[in-house]
Parts: C-alpha cells; sequence; structure tokens
C-alpha cells in the first residue's frame, strides 16, 4: 500500500515523521534527504557545534535508532527528481521508485549566492549544513584573517566564534547598519557596539566589487579599499527550495504557498518549515518563516491533517540569537510596532524591548532577560500599559493577570 512521503529531511521532516506516528499513523513512512545525516537542527550550527561546545549527536532532532524502532525509512543521501502527483508516484535521482497516497514538503532553504566576480573561489564559504560546518572548522584552523558578507544573524554569530578563537574578524555589510531588515536602529547599535568591544571590525554602508586571490580568495575589493581575508564567510539570505514543489504543480510565491492546514493547492500535498509561505493568523498577513520553532510546529500541525484533522497552525513567531554573552530571545517583529518601551539597560546587556501598536504589545527583543520575553510571548497581541512595561519596579509577572 502506498504511504507517506516526505520530501527533505530536515527538522520539519523529521518532527513531522514521528509526530505521524504518535498520532496512531500505522503505514509506510518515508523520509527523504539529500544529506548523509538523520534530521537535526540547524541553529546550534553556527552557535554549539561550530564553537565544539555542541557534538553531532546533540544536532539530532531523534536518534538515528529511533527512526528504525517507528518503522520510518530513513532515505538518507537521495534525491527526489520528480513528482508525479496524479499517479502518486516520485522517482529518486538514482531512478528508484517510490509510490505515496500523501505527500510533505519540507525541503527548507538554502544560502543565497554572491553573484560577484571571484565569489566562487575556493576560501569563500556558507553556513547552512554540517558539512559547510565542518568545511569551516577545518578552515578556521589554519586561518588568521576572516571576512563576513552580510550581518545578518548567522553572520554575527559566526564572528563572536571566530573572535573567541583568537581571529582577526571584519564584518561587511551592505546597509548603513547591521540586521536592518530584522531589527529597529537601536537594536542594531546595541549589536554593533558590542561586537565592536569584542574587537570585530564592523563596515557598513560596504559596496564589495569582486574577491581576488591566485587560486583562492585572498582578499575582497570593496568601493573604497581592499581587506585582505584568509576565509570569507557569505551570508546575505536564505531562498526557498520550491524548485520541485512547482515542477509538480504546486503554486509558490517566495515560498511554497500553504494554508492554515499547512496544505497546498494539489490534493493530498502538504508542506511545512522554512520551505513555505503560510497565512499568520496573529500578523493577518502571508509569512515565509526561516525558524526552528515554525519548523516544528508546523509539521506537527501537517502531520496530523495529513491523517484527517483539520488542526490550524497558528503559533506566535518567535527566535533567538547567541552572540558573545548576550543571548537574544524575540517574539514578533519591531517593525509591527509604532513606539516602544525598554525595560532595563544596555549598558548592563540585560534589557527588554517591548514594541506596541495602539497599546498592543506587538514584539519584544530581550537580551539576556528570558523573563521579559516568556512574559511578552504570553501578552503578544493584548493591550498592554506601556508604563508598567517599563517600569522596573513592577513585577513583569503582575502583569498577566
Amino acid at each position: 500500500m502506498p504511504g507517506v512521503l516526505i520530501v527533505g529531511a530536515g527538522q520539519a521532516g523529521g518532527t513531522a515523521a514521528l509526530q505521524l506516528r504518535a498520532s496512531g499513523y500505522d503505514g509506510e513512512i518515508k523520509l527523504a534527504g539529500c544529506e548523509p545525516h538523520a534530521p537535526y537542527e540547524r541553529p546550534p550550527l553556527s552557535k554549539g557545534y561550530l564553537s565544539g561546545a555542541l557534538a553531532y549527536d546533540s544536532l539530532l532532532v531523534r536518534p538515528e535508532t529511533t527512526y528504525e524502532q517507528q518503522q520510518i525509512e530513513l532515505l538518507k543521501a537521495t534525491t527526489i527528481a520528480t513528482i508525479d502527483p496524479e499517479a502518486g508516484i516520485a522517482q529518486t535521482n538514482e531512478d528508484f521508485e517510490i509510490k505515496f497516497d500523501r505527500l510533505l514538503f519540507t525541503t527548507g532553504a538554502r544560502p543565497r549566492q554572491l553573484l560577484i566576480p571571484g565569489a566562487g573561489l575556493p576560501g569563500v564559504y556558507y553556513l547552512r549544513t554540517i558539512a559547510d560546518v565542518e568545511n569551516l572548522k577545518c578552515a578556521m584552523a589554519t586561518a588568521k584573517r576572516v571576512c563576513l558578507i552580510g550581518g545578518g544573524y548567522v553572520g554575527l554569530e559566526f564572528a563572536s566564534v571566530a573572535i573567541k578563537a583568537g581571529l582577526d574578524v571584519t564584518v561587511l555589510e551592505s546597509a548603513d547598519r547591521l540586521l536592518k531588515r530584522v531589527t529597529t536602529e537601536g537594536m542594531s547599535h546595541y549589536f554593533e557596539n558590542l561586537h565592536r568591544s569584542q574587537g570585530v571590525d564592523v563596515r557598513c554602508n560596504a559596496e564589495i566589487l569582486s574577491i581576488e586571490g591566485d587560486g583562492r580568495a585572498e582578499r575582497i575589493v570593496c568601493r573604497n579599499g581592499v581587506i585582505e581575508a584568509d576565509l570569507i564567510l557569505v551570508g546575505i539570505g536564505a531562498i526557498p527550495n520550491t524548485e520541485l514543489a512547482e515542477a509538480t504543480g504546486v503554486k509558490c510565491s517566495n515560498g511554497i504557498l500553504v494554508d492554515e492546514q499547512c496544505r497546498t493547492s494539489v490534493a493530498n500535498i502538504y508542506a511545512a518549515g522554512d520551505c513555505t509561505n503560510h497565512p499568520n493568523f496573529y500578523l493577518n498577513r502571508r509569512l515565509r518563516l526561516e525558524s526552528a520553532p515554525n519548523a516544528t510546529d508546523q509539521a506537527k500541525v501537517a502531520a496530523v491533517n495529513m491523517l484527517g484533522e483539520e488542526k490550524r497552525y497558528r503559533s506566535v513567531p518567535w527566535f533567538w540569537s547567541d552572540q558573545f554573552s548576550s543571548k537574544l530571545q524575540a517574539v514578533g517583529f519591531s517593525a509591527d510596532g509604532s513606539h516602544s518601551v525598554c525595560r532595563g539597560s544596555h549598558e548592563e546587556h540585560e534589557f527588554a524591548n517591548f514594541y506596541l501598536h495602539e497599546n498592543r504589545l506587538v514584539a519584544v527583543e530581550a537580551i539576556n532577560f528570558p523573563r521579559a520575553f516568556m512574559v511578552g510571548k504570553r501578552l503578544y497581541g493584548t493591550e498592554v500599559n506601556a508604563e508598567k512595561l517599563a517600569d522596573s519596579s513592577v513585577d513583569l509577572k503582575s502583569l498577566l493577570v
């Protein structure tokens, strides 16, 4: 009997497969991924795994033996080449045929490529997979000067690890401030000051022309100068992996279009995780969200709905980032706020910015302040008293009443 085929064996794919079994599904489950690993979590790659603080096993969604015990067929290093949704047949890159009656796309995203002369030289790296990190570890062992192209969260996390490893680090950001797409000017300045205080050379408004070197990358040529580098990491965003879905006839637009039940435009085909563009109940707009909590929660909803339920995906968007000794925990999007209040101290690296719109809390960005994050997550979307939020003498938990 045809069963469920999950295309993409990352965090969303592994979670969905296990949820199917937990929900009582006893049919065949095939989980196909192009990497030679069991499903793993990506956020630690640029943090603890890169630094060596975390071991390989700690990345795994579940030990590989769990899939065997749950009778989930894990097809590692397998690329699905074509899918015929009407016939319920998928073809692998090795001409292996897989029959299915329900399919889930959890194909994730890939790094946006740098398109300038010399970008393909050895010594230019990206950070998305375990293999990427292993290559970076080897390069860091002999490198002295590191240059990051792009001042986003992944790049800044890498910068904090590289500085601790004793490397000289330069960050080149094309915008006029770090993290401009995702946070406010005040938070951008906080992170810029944090990195500068640790020895990172931060250069905004950088116009990069080319990468040069004799057989491998050795320098970055910018409009206003040249930067020597032994290792170059590119972090300029990610692109959803939608090509296979589009070829299958599934509607896509900045991701695979799904409804609240994680259903695509094609019957019996679902999608979850970084590859999706979903309607967000709380934001009242469509959203493609690259976050581990989204991948996990959406995968669980997709799994139960594949079995006939009508559960809606309605989760508050949140994420985190670790840079030096500062842990950022954020809920919502600061751009949705018309004004903000702050509790705590930037100088002491323990504070929270609460963003409001018409007295409703629409976002929180907390640095080393987990209580503010947790309370803010519960207050998200509700009317709050801005003065009490800012007043450190007022117990945050009292605002939940």
